[in-house]
C-alpha cells in the first residue's frame, strides 16, 4: 500500500505542473465579432453584386463617364495603371525590335517591315506574348498586318509594318 500511495501523490504532483489554460473572454469574442459583422456590412453597401444592401448602392448610368470604371483612388484602379504602364513599355519595346532587325523600304525608305517568321524567331528570347502585343500594337496604329490573327508557321510570311 505505501508503493500506491506514493505514485498516487506524484501523479497529482505532475497535474499541478500542467500548463494553464489559455481564457478567452466571451465579451472580447462577441466584440469582435460585432466589428466584423459591421465593417462587413459597410463593405457591402458599396459591392454592386450584393443582394442584400441593393437600394443603397449607386451605380452609374450607362453611357456615363464612370461606368464600367473602378473607383478612384482604389487597388483596383492603380493595378489597372500599372498594367497599362507594363503592356505600353512591351508595345514600345516590340517597335524597337521590329526597327532593329526590319528591313527599310518604299520610296523614301522610311518604312520598315519584318516578315513575322523572323520576328516571332527573334522576339521569342524576350516574350511569350509577341501575338498579344502585336495586336495591342495595331489597336494603337503603330504596326499593320493582313489578317485577324498570326500563328506561327501558318503566318511566318505576313509581312508586319512599322507605322511610327
Amino acid at each position: 500500500m505505501g508503493t500506491n500511495s506514493q505514485s498516487a501523490t506524484m501523479e497529482t504532483e505532475d497535474d499541478a505542473q500542467a500548463p494553464a489554460a489559455c481564457i478567452v473572454s466571451v465579451k472580447g469574442l462577441k466584440e469582435n465579432w460585432q466589428k466584423w459583422s459591421s465593417e462587413h456590412q459597410e463593405y457591402q453597401k458599396h459591392n454592386p453584386f450584393s443582394h442584400n444592401t441593393r437600394p443603397s448602392v449607386v451605380v452609374p448610368p450607362r453611357g456615363g463617364d464612370d461606368y464600367g470604371k473602378p473607383l478612384q483612388g482604389s487597388l483596383t484602379e492603380q493595378r489597372g495603371k500599372d498594367a497599362h504602364t507594363h503592356i505600353s513599355r512591351e508595345v514600345q519595346e516590340l517597335c524597337e525590335v521590329i526597327r532593329s532587325i526590319g528591313e527599310s523600304g518604299g520610296s523614301d525608305g522610311k518604312v520598315i517591315t519584318v516578315r513575322f517568321g523572323k520576328l516571332f524567331e527573334h522576339y521569342v528570347t524576350i516574350s511569350n506574348k509577341l501575338v498579344g502585343i502585336l495586336l495591342r500594337a495595331r489597336k494603337q496604329r503603330l504596326v499593320d498586318f493582313e489578317g485577324e490573327m498570326l500563328w506561327q508557321g501558318k503566318d511566318d510570311h505576313v509581312v508586319i509594318t512599322l507605322l511610327q
